[in-house]
């Protein structure tokens, strides 16, 4: 999952196609884990019943969403009475894997009420998480998943050893042709599926089309070309059982491995570095730069509304209050100051002079960290009373790399 979509980002495709391959990632991987329990379970026991496991499907479906969110909903709550940023960040650790864990533990698949919990949580805790378990939660999270993605190859690797030791048993043309089938039939299928998955609903349906126009072929042929692939097929296939219940060993799951490794490394690696010329090919880069300014001018409009919006609120305030006139000054000042950090347009003269006035900024906090590290070292201010300024310092320059990479020239 992370190879493709880290491609992706970099060539400046449009966000829709992102948000698309992101998340029909987990939705795939949700079912899939199901299905492969099912399919587990015929070849271990030798019963298999379509209606029923059609059934059973839906219903262990429904029941994951619906326990998703109300572990989500619970853990919103238990954060929100926490009020302490380690607390908070400790319960969002612990809620994906009880989201995960109890469905796991009675059939499912767990990530079909994971992502549920995940959705809920991200649309309904802007409101309810403190901006301080925010900010630490962000570098918090970057560090955990970086660690798991590297953890996760380094696996990957320590069983490519031990599966090179095995296929010394195996005919080399059975394994890569085995390898080149199932490859072939996971693209072919992908591009099968998409299309008709993407077209047919807006051809039927007059309220979907109205609501979401028929998309490019283009955006449609680099969703189904890049198909994300990996973690998960080799998850299953290591999940594989030694053996049956009856005690012989499980058919083909030697072979199945150093398929699932096949499979992947010819759907990352190969068409991996085949997206690229793709992007250039269907032109998406052009479009993903048109997107990038036409977000830039709705996300300033949003900023200046928003202000704005504030700002009456300000005036109600006034009104309802009795307010010291320092306090109304203050206030007001505090907005002016931000409606000028807003640029008035993407014009590439304007973003000079706004990316100057940027890098002289960071210049003068710099200065103000030496002299800052200057009085802590003669013994006028304490550690504490430092940490409390660099902590203000650090917030200001984050803001400036943000508001750098909004205006990166495009």
């Amino acid at each position: 999952m992370v190879a493709p979509l880290a491609i992706a980002r970099k060539l400046g495709m449009p966000r829709r196609i992102l948000v698309i391959l992101e998340g029909e990632g987990l939705a795939n991987d949700a079912t899939a884990l199901i299905l492969y329990r099912f399919a587990l379970a015929a070849i271990t026991t030798g019963l298999f019943s379509l209606p029923k496991a059609t059934g059973t499907f839906f219903v262990i479906v429904a029941a994951e969403i619906a326990f998703g969110t109300a572990v989500g909903w619970l853990s919103l709550r238990a954060r929100r009475r926490a009020r302490d940023p380690q607390v908070e960040i400790t319960l969002s650790l612990i809620t994906p894997y009880l989201a995960y864990w109890i469905p796991e533990h009675f059939g499912g698949s767990g990530v079909i009420a994971t992502v549920a919990c995940g959705l809920y949580m991200s649309w309904n805790g802007p409101l309810l998480i403190s901006a301080a378990t925010r900010l630490q939660g962000i570098f918090f999270w970057d560090l955990i998943i970086y660690l798991i993605e590297g953890l996760l190859f380094l696996l990957t690797g320590f069983q490519m050893r031990s599966l090179y030791e095995k296929s010394k048993s195996f005919p080399l043309h059975d394994i890569l042709t085995a390898t080149v089938l199932v490859a072939i039939i996971v693209i072919v299928a992908r591009f099968l599926w998409v299309f008709p998955g993407t077209y047919l609903p807006r051809w039927i349906s007059r309220r979907v089309r109205e609501r979401d126009p028929l998309p490019s072929w283009r955006a449609v042929f680099v969703v189904a070309f890049t198909g994300v692939r990996g973690a998960v097929s080799l998850a299953a296939a290591l999940a594989l059982p030694l053996t049956l219940p009856s005690g012989e060993a499980f058919p083909y799951r030697d072979l199945i491995l150093f398929v699932a490794f096949g499979v992947i490394f010819v759907t990352l690696v190969g068409l991996g570095l085949g997206l690229p010329p793709v992007v250039r090919w269907l032109g998406l880069a052009r479009d993903g730069r048109s997107e990038h300014i036409a977000e830039h001018e709705q996300e300033i409009a949003a900023r200046r509304e928003a202000l704005n919006a504030a700002l009456k609120s300000l005036d109600a305030i006034t009104d309802d209050r009795e307010l010291s006139d320092e306090v109304i000054k203050l206030l007001r000042s505090r907005h002016e100051i931000r409606i000028n950090q807003l640029p008035d347009s993407l014009d590439p003269d304007k973003h000079d002079v706004s990316a100057t006035g940027t890098a002289l900024t960071r210049e003068l906090i710099s200065s103000e960290r030496k002299f800052i590290h200057m009085l802590l070292r003669d013994g006028k201010i304490t550690d504490e009373t430092r940490r409390r300024i660099e902590r203000d310092l650090d917030l200001e320059e984050a803001s400036l790399s943000n508001r750098e990479y909004r205006r990166m020239p495009l």
